[in-house]
């Protein structure tokens, strides 16, 4: 029943659904005009209000444990109840929302349109890390300050990242304010505080963690997956005039931390089973990982096969009515290293993992032009710009410029599903 890919639903609109079909079910934290946030379920054009159903008595036994453990806005407790619940509540979502659902009168007043609600985050999120997993994108950015030397020598040993800021952390549509800061332009000897003017996107996989770990106690790479809760978009909004200067010897900080932009449902784990796949081999030559790190189901089915796609739209595009510019089509499948690997290491070390934990994958490009998650990549560091429909160009991104992140999950004898959108719009510094 959790994946029947011709199961249909009785909401007629969720039936071939871009993005939210019945087979895929997302969580996330909505509010309405006037009422305190609350957990919804995406399905086609509308959201599911679950508190309303609890109210109705549609929920028993563990699903309604699930359903209780969302009440009060955030997706914490829910999330630290692990799989089971996650696959109770999917279970009888089904049921509900299923085509011959006897449900279906009782249901439609908690249906609510989703262009008339405001989401939010899923969760409170503690502690925020971004990795660096995509090789594509570290061999490409390595080309452009290390030619000779593009990937340092702990890459394909360790899974790379580092602690990022959860307090800017945001849901789609906020605004990205233009961050200031200190740069050294070209040619200078001292640096100089100002707007930044080297703005960018990176596109990159969101990983909600569930059940955490007690410190000191690490996660096993083979038990890993069963700590991941579900998943979301990521735009890791990249100052890279201010990251050049600052992020010797320790990494970026402020260039990062002013905003990271999320979509706001979590596709969960069940969701994707259809989706996942063998991790890609390793290239001949490249070192086997430590075996704290290395589970023979993780690398046979611990990797996702997730299209992905970046799309910009400017204000003269906006004015002229042209549609948004495909910047970026890539794929999940240039991660080096599995989610369940990302899990492994963080708490390898008896870091403390918790409920509601976000992780970021790094950015995903692929080898191709057309497939690269960032503007400097494709350009090159701005060397080669972007030509527009409007007859404009970017280097990097400009005040009124929205950028757009997609996904898309689709296989042979599986219902396509999506995870909404990701979108963020700069506006000038203050």
């Amino acid at each position: 029943m959790n994946h029947n890919a011709i199961a249909r639903s009785w909401v007629e609109h969720a039936n071939g659904h871009r993005d939210f079909p019945l087979q895929n079910l997302p969580l996330g934290i909505f509010s309405r005009l006037g009422q305190a946030p609350r957990c919804g379920v995406a399905i086609g054009d509308a959201i599911l209000d679950l508190e309303v159903v609890l109210a109705a008595g549609l929920f028993d036994g563990a699903a309604k444990a699930a359903v209780e453990a969302t009440v009060g806005g955030a997706l914490n407790a829910f999330f630290a109840l692990g799989r089971a619940a996650r696959v109770a509540l999917r279970e009888r979502l089904l049921v509900l929302l299923g085509e011959g659902s006897e449900h279906q009168a009782a249901l439609k007043a908690a249906l609510y349109p989703a262009s008339e609600c405001q989401l939010h985050l899923p969760a409170k999120i503690g502690d925020y890390t971004d990795f660096y997993v995509g090789i594509e994108h570290a061999k490409n950015v390595g080309k452009l300050f290390r030619p000779d030397n593009p990937l340092l020598p702990n890459y394909k040993h360790v899974p790379i990242g580092y602690h990022g800021r959860a307090s800017t952390i945001r849901a789609s549509g906020a605004d990205v304010r233009r961050p200031k800061g200190q740069t050294l332009p070209a040619g200078q000897t001292e640096p100089s505080f100002g707007p930044c003017a080297r703005l960018d996107y990176e596109l990159e996989l969101g990983i909600w963690i569930g059940q955490g770990n007690d410190m000191g106690q690490p996660i096993p790479v083979g038990d890993a997956a069963e700590h991941v809760a579900g998943f979301c978009l990521l735009n890791d909004w990249s100052a890279r005039d201010i990251q050049a200067w600052e992020y010797q010897p320790l990494g970026p900080f402020l260039s990062k931390s002013f905003i990271t932009t999320v979509s706001p449902w979590v596709v969960t784990a069940e969701a994707l089973e259809p989706f996942r796949c063998a991790q890609p081999a390793r290239p001949e030559g490249d070192p086997q990982p430590l075996s704290y790190l290395l589970d023979k189901r993780d690398q046979a089915a611990g990797a996702f096969d997730i299209e992905l796609e970046v799309l910009l739209l400017t204000e003269r595009m906006r004015e002229q009515n042209l549609p948004a510019h495909r910047l970026t089509l890539s794929s999940t499948r240039s991660m080096y290293w599995t989610v369940a690997q990302m899990v492994a290491h963080h708490s390898v070390n008896g870091c403390q993992l918790q409920p509601g934990d976000l992780f970021g994958s790094g950015t995903l490009s692929g080898a191709a032009p057309g497939s690269f998650g960032s503007l400097l990549e494709i350009t090159e560091g701005g060397k080669h710009p972007v030509e527009l429909a409007s007859g404009e160009v970017r280097k990097f991104l400009e005040d009124g410029d929205e950028i757009i992140l997609r996904a898309r999950c689709v296989r042979e004898g599986a219902a396509s599903i999506g995870f909404g959108e990701c979108r963020g719009t700069i506006v000038a510094a203050n």
